[in-house]
């Protein structure tokens, strides 16, 4: 709370780059959004790249350590005035900057009453803040998971608050091994990211055990310290930027391997969604997917979009590779 309320002022303060590492290249649709949103907004917000997932007219979105409400501000104009984004962060201060500025936004996306609202809680107990069972269609998080110390819980909270066909898609920081005891101490380290950054390959255990398919990667890349203390601090322990997307795939959908189509038509990907790593789908097109993205594709707010047929070779699931 120190760390993000009073030591960083602006986003240059940060030390090192773990917290700046873009995603993947801006649609126009974003770009022009982005620029509608309240300067002292921009300025205060610490996240890495962006956190956007596609198909989101009408949706409700949850951001896990929204800070100053970038995000939320952002994905608000992508839903929708039907739509509905909640942002949760820790950091009072950053609340309070993200409030200021809701009657300026709804006013200059011509909504008639806001979509966005602020809690000042933990991602850990989105129940004190009064965060429903099955609410949300999408839970976003940009670069806050390794600032809580347990993982699990964030995961088990988001899989409460997701409804059936529900999806978390989120950027963090993963590391290439489990972190010693001085590592994870060690203030700085844990403020710019890295000292809280869970082991890869815990990832995938963890969303098991929560009851979540199996992560999907979207991108990574490679973070570089650039700061020769705190690279002697972290040794030969490698950093990387990586957004995933889990699914919350109802008992019962997962059937065998498929053959999709991709009709088009979700806006800024109409004719070509770029789903994972793995998986591009270009309009018309057909595509052998294995049964775990059936089972996602089918039962997600991705359904409509999609023309699935049972069958056709079972394309191998990869298995993570950071």
């Amino acid at each position: 709370q120190d760390y993000y309320g009073k030591e960083l002022q602006k986003s240059e303060d940060l030390k090192t780059n773990a917290c700046i590492t873009s995603a993947r290249p801006v649609s126009k649709l974003v770009r022009d959004a982005l620029e509608r949103i309240h300067e002292e907004v921009v300025a205060r917000y610490y996240g890495c790249g962006l956190v956007i997932p596609e198909c989101l007219t009408s949706c409700w979105i949850l951001d896990l350590g929204s800070g100053s409400g970038r995000d939320c501000y952002l994905l608000s104009q992508l839903v929708g005035e039907q739509g509905h984004v909640t942002g949760i962060d820790m950091t009072e201060g950053q609340v309070e900057v993200a409030k200021k500025h809701i009657a300026y936004h709804t006013d200059k996306f011509g909504y008639r009453k806001p979509n966005v609202e602020f809690f000042h809680g933990y991602m850990e107990k989105l129940g004190d803040a009064g965060l429903a069972d099955e609410s949300y269609d999408i839970v976003i998080s940009n670069c806050v998971i390794n600032l809580a110390p347990d993982k699990r819980a964030v995961l088990q909270e988001a899989f409460r608050v997701l409804k059936p066909g529900g999806e978390m898609y989120f950027s963090d920081v993963y590391a290439s091994q489990r972190l010693s005891e001085t590592i994870r101490k060690h203030r700085v380290l844990w403020g710019e990211c890295l000292a809280g950054a869970l082991y890869w390959r815990d990832l995938y255990s963890i969303a098991e055990e929560v009851g979540f398919s199996p992560p999907c990667l979207v991108t990574a890349s490679p973070i570089t310290i650039g700061d020769k203390e705190l690279e002697g601090i972290v040794g030969d322990c490698r950093f990387v930027s990586a957004t995933y997307r889990l699914f919350k795939v109802p008992a019962g959908s997962r059937t065998g391997p498929a053959q999709v189509t991709y009709n088009g038509g979700i806006v800024g990907h109409e004719r070509e969604l770029v789903f994972d790593a793995s998986f591009t789908f270009k309009e018309g097109e057909v595509v052998n997917v294995d049964a775990e993205t059936a089972a996602i594709l089918q039962s997600s707010r991705f359904a409509e979009k999609f023309l699935i047929r049972a069958g056709g070779a079972n394309a191998a699931a990869p298995q993570g590779c950071c």
